[in-house]
């Protein structure tokens, strides 16, 4: 067994979306880092499709999301039908402060898009390679792989597994995966047809029996491309098969089955909204629905994301975009973990914070599955948003500011830190957004005044020079501005009053927003100690 000299700080097991974002997300922060994948090539198969709003927020603060908008197709809304009756459009609408709509991406475009980001660093995937086992101690994780050169032994000081739902390492961590299994089989196929439905609109159209219960169904999402669609339907019986549990229980994901052109045609002739022809087929299979979750999302140096930690209904898009957030919940702390700069409970906050988002997501993902949208209890526009992901929030966790209970207008620690628009510089002629001072950063400290100077804010600044250098970026946001001397960090005017109205603040205040676009603290009156005391819970004393 060849023993790697050259260890990389974090090892990541699995090259899909999420193991991609991992990897990206601690080269964008200097973090040596390999990541392996069983695989030979990547797989030609459009099997995640839907990317939510908040997916590309979190491409934007990486710097890559221009080339997914450029490769996506717009995901408008929803055609839906009731044995061949039209039933009420779903339109796809957010409010207008919201930067991103929901879109529509082959996975494997979506693996492209991160893996060439992600090469820009200089690190590749290592192809056909798997981890196998692992040992972890106090100081760090040793990692047997095998390569297309034979074993290896890597010595990390963290691994991720983003390995899917057959997990290696949640294997290895004995994490339980308590769930279950839905006994529907169903068919995927990524097919052109020749209706002209509206272009940008997924259909999703059933037959219900006398009882009224749905005994056929049949579920098109948009794909780049002429009427071309990532069709979903139940499986004709001459498809069904035993479901192969390999080895650890776990029922989900693709089969391996080749439906034809003529399985997908039957179903178009059942349901299909107008008469149409299927053609160009460039894969299909038969695939299982399970849906599981770990008891803790990892152990030590050791953790699980994506389909590793959670699994469950494709309904609404949530998996892959679920795991992504997972992904760059996890790297910003590792990263600060690596260079020593870590609060101690840092790295204990990932399950506290990502554990409930996947057992929310893996709850109404099932409800919506066997009961429909319809009967969830949250009026629209609220759903619209939760499935957009947009209110994904860590509220309570132990690493944001323990919020006033009062409340008041404008988001609290632990939520989304929104977007707004109409932010003047001195130079730049043209209105910037807030996430255009976001991106590529780390922590940045936001104050804001509501007159032309920063007065004791100042001091604010200060404070994180001293206790964070260079890992958090601060700019002033002010009602107005003076140009009669220049400020000791960036300025810019609310030309709109936008981030005072977004935030829900008229008088002094300050906001740590994380690296994730979450905020970390509201200081309303800013503090100095209120401020020293928020920072040392993420980079210690």
């Amino acid at each position: 067994m060849h023993t790697d000299g050259a260890a990389a700080d974090v090892l990541v097991a699995g090259a899909g979306p999420v193991g991609l974002t991992a990897a990206a997300e601690l080269r964008r922060r200097k973090i040596a880092c390999r990541i392996v994948d069983r695989l030979p090539a990547r797989l030609p198969f459009a099997k995640a499709v839907g990317v939510q709003p908040r997916t590309l927020e979190i491409w934007d603060r990486m710097g890559f999301v221009r080339a997914a908008l450029e490769a996506a197709v717009p995901m408008r809304g929803q055609l839906m039908y009731v044995n061949g009756v039209e039933q009420p459009r779903l339109d796809l609408v957010l409010p207008p402060e919201v930067p991103y709509r929901f879109a529509a991406l082959p996975q494997y475009e979506t693996e492209r898009i991160i893996e060439e980001f992600l090469e820009g660093f200089g690190t590749r995937i290592e192809r056909g390679s798997e981890l196998v086992s692992f040992v972890q101690d106090a100081d760090g994780v040793t990692c047997r792989l095998t390569t297309p050169a034979g074993e290896e032994e890597v010595r990390t000081r963290f691994l991720v597994g983003c390995d899917g739902a057959h997990s290696i390492v949640r294997k290895g961590l004995g994490l339980t995966f308590e769930g279950g299994a839905f006994p529907e089989e169903y068919m995927l196929a990524d097919v052109e047809v020749d209706w002209d439905l509206p272009y940008g609109y997924g259909v999703r159209a059933v037959h219900r029996d006398a009882g009224g219960s749905v005994d056929d169904v049949l579920v098109c999402i948009p794909l780049p491309g002429m009427r071309r669609y990532r069709m979903s339907m139940t499986v004709p019986p001459e498809l069904s098969a035993d479901p192969a549990q390999d080895g650890d229980g776990v029922v989900h994901g693709l089969e391996g089955g080749s439906p034809g052109l003529g399985h997908i045609q039957a179903v178009l002739d059942r349901l299909s909204p107008q008469p149409t022809t299927a053609s160009a087929m460039r894969w299909s299979s038969v695939f299982r629905i399970s849906h599981r979750l770990v008891d803790r999302y990892g152990d030590g140096r050791v953790f699980v994301a994506g389909d590793a930690a959670h699994v469950h209904p494709p309904t609404g898009a949530q998996g892959m975009n679920t795991g992504i957030q997972d992904a760059w919940n996890l790297a910003w702390k590792l990263a600060l973990a690596v260079e020593g700069a870590a609060a101690p409970g840092l790295l204990a906050s990932y399950d506290a914070e990502r554990r409930p988002v996947g057992e929310e997501v893996v709850g109404r993902t099932v409800r919506h599955a066997t009961e429909g949208m319809e009967a969830d209890p949250e009026d629209p526009q609220t759903l619209m948003l939760r499935q957009a992901q947009l209110l994904v929030g860590y509220r309570g966790s132990p690493l944001v500011q323990r919020a006033e209970p009062d409340g008041g207008p404008g988001p609290r620690p632990g939520d989304r830190a929104p977007d707004c628009g109409g932010l003047d510089g001195e130079i730049a002629a043209y209105p910037l957004r807030l996430y255009d001072l976001l991106r590529g950063r780390e922590h940045v400290l936001l104050l804001y005044g509501p007159g032309p100077a920063l007065g004791g804010l100042a001091e604010l600044a200060s404070t994180v020079r001293g206790f964070a250098t260079g890992r958090v970026g601060v700019c002033a946001v002010l009602a107005e501005t003076g140009a009669d001397r220049p400020a000791p960090v960036p300025v810019y005017r609310d030309g709109r009053g936008e981030f005072a109205r977004r935030y829900g603040v008229r008088e002094p205040a300050a906001f740590v927003v994380r690296p994730d676009g979450y905020l970390g603290a509201r200081l309303c009156p800013p503090t100095v100690s209120g401020l020293a005391a928020h920072l040392s819970e993420v980079f210690g004393s």
